[in-house]
């Protein structure tokens, strides 16, 4: 049990360490695509980089947006001060996110993708 701990982080770390760069090169690519190229593959990279926040900085679904998850959790501060902001843009963003995206987390729990895979 202690070993597989100890492989799981070692592999995490492996792959983190060649993620990283990587995620920092696609964050400049999406602000270069963003400027001056097309608008789909910037927008591809920009929910992708939504969808790792989510997972680490919020805890989420790695399958899942911020807003959605915001929705979610309607009742938490960070929650409501997401729903709030992105109001201001688009009314009810998060809750249409949640009813687009909710189907995708229903499907992902019960096929027991959220479990450890090593």
């Amino acid at each position: 049990m202690i070993f597989e701990s100890v492989k799981e982080r070692a592999a995490g770390f492996v792959l983190m360490s060649a993620l990283v760069p990587s995620a920092l090169l696609g964050y400049l690519l999406i602000v270069t695509v963003g400027f001056f190229g097309r608008t789909e593959r910037a927008r591809a990279g920009v929910r992708a980089l939504d969808h790792f926040v989510n997972a680490t900085l919020l805890n989420g679904y790695a399958w899942e947006s911020v807003s959605s998850h915001a929705w979610r959790e309607r009742d938490k501060r960070w929650a409501r001060t997401v729903i709030w902001v992105t109001d201001q843009f688009q009314q009810n963003h998060c809750q249409r996110a949640n009813k687009r995206e909710q189907p995708v987390v229903d499907l992902m729990l019960k096929k027991g993708l959220h479990k450890k895979t090593i």
